[in-house]
């Protein structure tokens, strides 16, 4: 196996050092601890009068607001599909609203026909990876729960994941999948005790960790070289020159 002499002394001419910065403990630490208390954003993924995913969602943010969190639930009545209306639509804006306000998110959704539903898709997708210098999603934690009509399944759960993470944010490793979710609500909407309501509240409780873990270093732990080098006012020219708004 070839291995280059160490430490490598051939340099690296195809970084920017002005733009190059390592990462330290130093740039961790709180200067201003937050005084609020953790927010928090609920998505589900069904509209049915019975809702077992907005069920669900109810049991995450009567968790989390036990914990101490300030909990929103978004209502998805009247939300239009992707790109059938205008961002500024009142429920567009209220939904982009919340997560910026937000610093972590809970995403529920029925397994259909082997994955999440269109649903809760047509909330994340209006949610844009930025708008202006605002990032409705980047740098916020992240928990998913999936219900389904049969046996336990999680391809809901994994392909919400796959959302997370194209989102940029911090997706907790824990989980919930709830099967047969007709037998685990009883009349009134409450889940019933036992393992799965056990596992929803380990999923609450790690998110609430993990946003007091992050919520007040996200913007350093999302802070790219790349986006420093396109924040130089040089580059905002050229990609301006690039699509015909300026001229050389």
């Amino acid at each position: 196996m070839d291995k280059p002499q160490q430490p490598f002394a051939d340099g690296m001419p195809n970084l920017s050092e002005r733009h190059f910065e390592v990462p330290t403990s130093t740039g961790l630490q709180v200067l201003t601890p937050f005084t609020h208390a953790p927010r928090f954003l609920i998505l589900y993924g069904s509209l049915r009068e019975r809702s077992f995913s907005r069920f669900l969602a109810y049991e995450a943010a009567r968790l989390l607001q036990a914990m101490g969190g300030e909990v929103r639930i978004y209502d998805a009545h009247g939300l239009p599909l992707p790109d059938d209306a205008t961002a500024d639509h009142p429920k567009v804006q209220e939904l982009r609203t919340l997560s910026i306000w937000s610093e972590g998110h809970v995403w529920v959704s029925p397994e259909r026909h082997g994955n999440l539903t269109g649903v809760i898709k047509s909330q994340i997708d209006w949610l844009p990876l930025s708008e202006g210098s605002v990032r409705p999603t980047q740098g916020r934690t992240l928990a998913v729960m999936q219900v389904s009509g049969g046996s336990q399944s999680f391809n809901a759960v994994n392909a919400l994941r796959i959302l997370g993470r194209w989102m940029r944010m911090i997706t907790i490793p824990n989980q919930s999948s709830v099967p047969m979710a007709y037998k685990e609500f009883d009349e009134a909407g409450r889940m019933k005790p036992g393992p799965l309501y056990d596992r929803v509240v380990d999923v609450c409780e790690e998110l609430f960790k993990f946003t007091l873990l992050t919520r007040e270093r996200a913007d350093y732990l999302v802070d790219r070289y790349s986006e420093r080098k396109e924040r130089e006012p040089e580059r905002l020219e050229a990609v301006a020159v690039d699509i015909g708004f300026a001229r050389r």
